[in-house]
């Protein structure tokens, strides 16, 4: 009977799991949703070609190259974005091994008898075997959803990867910046003590008044604090770079007193060939296939399972006559469980599952929509920074133009020194933000290179 019901039951298996969805049915389901991506960015227009891979090696700075690799090697986020992804294909796998025949070998020794007798021994030897025919493909449905539950854990490791070398370039630029500002007030520092002392001198012979001493310490006094802050600011991101690379935060990491040019703006390709392209994207394009499937899952549950047993074995009080074929015994059996009544359970767990897929629709819609807005956001800060920077670093130099011919003036009585001190902290203030204009087009860079979904390699 059971030779005769195994090419039904096989052939309607094979039927069965064509049910089950595929991923890229499942992507297509999830780009419907989706509005209408344009042909080109909006706010792209120059270098309008294919993404290009190696952002990292653009900046020609060793160093930083060496400090993603080592971040990359002992970040504790990343170890454990690692995990999840072993942990996640040990699920597929345990998803998995239900398609195949579970077999057993159990074997047992014991002795008994009345109180009064010596004993028997009694020994026995079985082997049993199990399957259940995914008839309906719900199995196989799981043990998908798994896999790509798994891809998609594998997407995020890999987007992990570059926003942690993103993370670890823009530690760097902070830190050099918080040095270049620490140095900028030390210069400041050191101008306003040869002010102060030419102030003092003047005074001696009559040519300053105490508020121009009044005058001269107390700027004097505000610009050493504002030194104390900016190397505490150094510390600080000197430490935060640390902790990036795994080490302990004790402010001493090695970085280049200058920031790197800013390079080219990298070819943004095309909108849509970013929901190929970018990483977190990608994973979440895998769970909604894992959703689908989850769905398949849920629904099949509810249809009968038919499952083949069977057991070969024997037993004999003497160990020599174990496998004799008169002391062996076989037994073969299929089983039918259909659920009837189960108080709506399997209807609840498909409501669960359809809900779980439109968040996971949802979900990518967003991370699509988000996407996009990266980039063209990143696009049209590239543009508004370089046009700042121009116009920042103009500023910066008619002020020192200004602070040469304010202490011109001054030294010829023509000028009052508050006028000189309120110059020079207007040079003060507009070389930081020289400064921080370099490090913040340079941090916008690595924000584009990410959005596109570029990799640092």
């Amino acid at each position: 009977m059971i030779k005769s019901l195994l090419p039904a039951l096989l052939i309607a298996c094979v039927a069965g799991c064509a049910s089950i969805t595929a991923p890229q049915d499942a992507a297509n389901a999830a780009r419907g949703t989706l509005p209408d991506a344009p042909d080109s960015w909006a706010m792209a227009s120059e270098r309008i070609g294919p993404v290009e891979a190696g952002w990292l090696a653009k900046l020609e700075d060793p160093l930083l190259d060496a400090l993603v690799r080592e971040a990359l090697a002992n970040n504790r986020n990343l170890q454990s974005a690692a995990a999840n992804v072993q942990r996640s294909w040990a699920l597929a796998g345990q998803a998995g091994a239900a398609l195949s025949p579970s077999v057993s070998l159990s074997s047992g020794a014991s002795r008994g008898g009345n109180i009064e007798d010596s004993g028997a021994d009694s020994y026995s030897l079985t082997g049993q075997a199990s399957w259940e025919i995914d008839l309906w493909g719900r199995i196989r449905a799981g043990n998908q959803a798994a896999v790509l539950s798994a891809e998609a854990a594998e997407a995020d490791y890999v987007y992990s990867q570059y926003s942690l070398a993103a993370a670890v370039a823009r530690a760097y630029f902070l830190s050099i910046e918080a040095g270049r500002q620490a140095e900028t007030v030390q210069n400041t520092l050191n101008a306003l003590n040869e002010t102060d002392r030419i102030v003092g001198v003047q005074f001696e012979f009559g040519l300053a008044t105490s508020q121009d001493v009044a005058l001269s310490r107390s700027d004097l006094a505000r610009t050493k604090a504002s030194l104390v802050a900016a190397q505490g600011s150094q510390r600080d991101a000197l430490r935060a770079l640390e902790v990036l690379l795994g080490r302990y935060p004790s402010a001493d990491v090695e970085v280049r007193q200058d920031l790197p040019p800013v390079p080219a703006p990298p070819p943004p390709g095309l909108p849509s060939d970013l929901l190929e392209r970018r990483p977190d994207i990608i994973a979440a394009e895998r769970r909604v296939a894992a959703s689908f499937n989850s769905l398949d899952q849920a629904k099949a549950a509810r249809m009968p399972s038919i499952s083949l047993t069977g057991s070969v074995g024997g037993s004999s009080g003497d160990l020599t006559n174990l496998i004799n074929p008169t002391n062996i015994a076989w037994q073969a059996a299929t089983s039918l469980v259909a659920p009837l009544i189960d108080g709506g359970l399997r209807e609840s767990q498909i409501e669960q599952a359809s809900a779980e897929q439109k968040q996971a629709i949802a979900g990518y819609g967003d991370a699509v929509l988000n996407a996009f807005q990266e980039v063209e956001g990143s696009l049209d800060q590239t543009v508004v920074l370089r046009e700042r920077a121009v116009s920042l670093e103009e500023a910066a130099k008619e002020a020192n133009n200004a602070l040469r011919i304010a202490n011109l003036r001054y030294e010829e009585g023509e000028t009052d020194l508050l006028d000189v001190l309120t110059i020079q902290q207007r040079v003060l203030s507009n070389e930081g933000d020289v400064v921080s204009i370099e490090r913040a087009q340079l941090d916008e860079w690595i924000a584009l290179n990410l959005a596109l979904g570029g990799s640092w390699e």
